[in-house]
């Protein structure tokens, strides 16, 4: 019965109005490595490259929070006011295929949550979580088990202007973003010890993706240098480039199609920017992620060597997302 008053209630919520992202705010740490729950949605991504025994690996550890877009005046800790999900994956050459695995719960009873202040996102026994400069990733996916700190030797990063990151010419369509390059990894994977670098990031948006936007490409690169580099780009649905910062341009130079869903990714891709350019090459082509059963997507995010003049400079990972279907938050 109280399950069924809810739905009702549900039903005739009244929508929320969420905050729009705009350029005064200042990003202010440790509060920022938290949630935002009053904004639509929000992650954070943890991507790498592991050594095995001499043998590379590539992962992925991301949670994302969404706030529903209804007003609850009842529904108690029934009311999904709040959804966590998680994506975890693994990417072995030996293999040749990607592994992943997949959770969402709604944030109530202690079960799935985003804590305010600090990163601590969770689902039941997967937990990404700050304590003090080191991240901890515990992933325990179906076939696989990750177990990682995350170490940050330097500040936040901001993106774009001081933290606001544009992603469209309207004013609100922009996200707040930071990122935590060059993070030194140590732990295990599957009990097997492991070490390598990786890449972090946290946003948090109200209006991410503009109606006229199919996806975006993405990436996020560890130079061997000590530098990093982060550039992306916002394709539209008519085709062509919906939005890009300014110098930045993405050239594909190899194609693979799924042999699971028939969708064609550009896993080779040339990167321009005003500091030069690099050739993304991948671990390995096969690094399609079905998220379907959560984020209701289909993307291929994978781990990438990144090349200057045909020789190895960096690694890190590109996100390519909406080739199957237009991009839907």
């Amino acid at each position: 019965m109280r399950r069924r008053q809810f739905l009702l209630a549900l039903a005739g919520a009244p929508l929320v109005r969420y905050p729009e992202v705009a350029p005064v705010l200042r990003l202010r740490f440790p509060r920022d490595h938290g949630a935002h729950p009053d904004y639509r949605t929000e992650w954070w991504y943890a991507t790498g490259w592991l050594e095995r025994a001499g043998a590379p690996l590539g992962f992925q550890a991301t949670f994302f929070r969404a706030r529903t877009p209804w007003r609850y005046d009842e529904g108690g800790g029934f009311a999904p006011r709040q959804i966590v999900l998680a994506h975890a994956a693994l990417a072995d050459p030996g293999l040749g295929r990607l592994r992943h695995d997949q959770r969402a719960a709604r944030e109530a009873f202690g079960l799935a949550g985003a804590a305010e202040g600090t990163t601590d996102a969770w689902i039941g026994d997967w937990r990404l979580k700050l304590d003090g400069n080191d991240y901890r990733a515990r992933i325990a996916a179906r076939d696989f088990a990750l177990d990682l700190s995350l170490a940050a030797a330097s500040p936040p990063l901001l993106q774009g202007d001081r933290g606001y990151s544009r992603k469209g010419p309207r004013p609100g369509e922009a996200s707040y973003y930071y990122s935590r390059p060059q993070l030194e990894v140590e732990g295990t994977v599957d009990g097997t010890k492991v070490r390598g670098r990786a890449w972090l990031d946290h946003e948090w948006s109200s209006e991410y993706l503009a109606p006229e936007a199919a996806g975006w490409d993405w990436c996020g690169l560890n130079l061997d240098d000590g530098g990093a580099l982060m550039a992306f780009r916002m394709r539209a649905k008519a085709g062509g480039v919906f939005y890009a910062p300014e110098g930045i341009a993405f050239e594909p130079l190899r194609a693979w199609r799924s042999p699971r869903t028939g969708i064609d990714y550009p896993v080779a891709m040339r990167v321009r920017t005003p500091k030069g350019e690099w050739d993304l090459e991948p671990l390995m082509d096969d690094q399609e992620l079905d998220a379907r059963l959560t984020t209701g997507t289909v993307y291929w995010e994978g781990a990438v060597r990144a090349l200057r003049a045909g020789r190895e400079a960096g690694r890190g990972y590109l996100e390519l997302t909406g080739y199957g279907a237009p991009m839907a938050l």
